[in-house]
């Protein structure tokens, strides 16, 4: 069900990045990831549902053999609030052998990231990396995890657009926008 607010929501938004600060980041960390990872071959690992827009937006960036794949695991299940990691979807590819890239829209607390990067190993990847297209800055992560590549990095906002949602919403926002605070109901 589509929130009743969203237009406000998105009315009273403050703008972080426009399109052209996140594209100029997409080709900084596609340059990263093509210098780290052109001749391995990669699997690239789209986190869904945040990660379909990054992982799309990178791979058409990225000049080089590689196969996609995708896992979908979440903890706010079109909340603002995050609970319990819930697995909804695995890789079809093995990935045992294989040089894998996680793709993420966000590192926040790192719950998420740190189990999907755990369980590849467990999978036998033989060398796993992460890209994160904004890193939110602050004291509540769970561990010192570091995205191998990151796009942006942002203070302790909610945050919507290229692939952050809203409850749900305003994925496909053409930058990425902090929700304003009277706005974060659960």
């Amino acid at each position: 069900m589509m929130p009743d607010n969203l237009d406000q929501v998105r009315a009273r938004a403050l703008c972080l990045f426009d399109e052209a600060a996140v594209e100029a980041a997409l080709d900084r960390m596609a340059a990263g990831i093509s210098a780290r990872l052109s001749n391995s071959n990669p699997l690239i690992l789209c986190v869904m549902s945040g990660g379909l827009i990054i992982t799309g937006h990178l791979a058409t960036r990225l000049h080089f053999p590689l196969q996609m794949d995708y896992i979908h695991a979440t903890r706010y299940q079109n909340t603002t609030r995050g609970k319990e990691l819930h697995w909804k979807a695995m890789p079809a590819l093995p990935l045992a052998g294989r040089v894998v890239l996680v793709v993420d829209d966000i590192l926040d607390e790192g719950v998420t990231l740190r189990r999907i990067l755990d369980w590849c190993h467990e999978q036998q990847a033989s060398e796993v990396y992460s890209a994160v297209l904004v890193d939110k800055q602050h004291d509540r992560k769970h561990s010192a995890l570091k995205a191998d590549f990151t796009g942006l990095e942002v203070d302790d906002h909610y945050l919507f657009g290229y692939g952050m949602d809203y409850k749900g919403y305003l994925r496909n926002c053409p930058g990425i926008f902090a929700v304003h605070p009277d706005d974060l109901s659960p």
